[in-house]
């Protein structure tokens, strides 16, 4: 998969983003909005497992956030099964240095567009906690809606904290 944007590209991930994504990732304000499955630190062989565990995965659901050839965040969605198979959740992070300038959004918007399309799907979410008011923006800036705030609903570094729903919902 490939999505050229004016901002960045979004992009399947290859072997030889390792590297990249290895030193976007090893960080804690990275890391603090993600799941745990996200490993701090994250290391060169954290990088290697993830993208040869997304060159694995039918139908492909990680991608690569990549700014002037550079995998510099990632992007990816998890269909979800069963009666609820027209749904999945999105999730993202970009690394520190590009923060502000726009390249989550543009790719939140062209996933999410892809997802839809390429699945069938009829919404697509994500779970943001409720301390990161700078993914509310992005998922509103991309089309999101906040439906819920799901009370005690997670545990992060040690502390259980609310998450909030988003929603993008394609018009019936």
């Amino acid at each position: 998969m490939q999505i050229k944007l004016d901002s960045c590209e979004v992009r399947s991930l290859r072997e030889n983003d390792a590297e990249s994504l290895a030193k976007h990732a090893n960080n804690w304000k990275v890391w603090i909005n993600l799941r745990d499955a996200f490993p701090h630190p994250y290391t060169i062989d954290d990088a290697r497992a993830f993208i040869q565990n997304t060159l694995g995965q039918t139908p492909e659901g990680h991608f690569a956030i990549a700014v002037d050839g550079e995998t510099v965040g990632a992007i990816g969605i998890k269909l979800n099964k069963d009666v609820e198979r027209v749904s999945a959740e999105i999730g993202y992070w970009l690394g520190e240095p590009f923060w502000g300038r726009g390249i989550t959004t543009e790719a939140l918007e062209a996933v999410t567009r892809y997802a839809i399309e390429k699945h069938g799907l009829t919404r697509v979410y994500a779970l943001p906690y409720a301390w990161n008011p700078a993914s509310f923006r992005v998922l509103e800036k991309a089309g999101y809606v906040l439906e819920a705030r799901m009370r005690r609903s997670a545990v992060k570094d040690g502390k259980i904290v609310d998450q909030l729903l988003y929603a993008f919902v394609v018009p019936e």
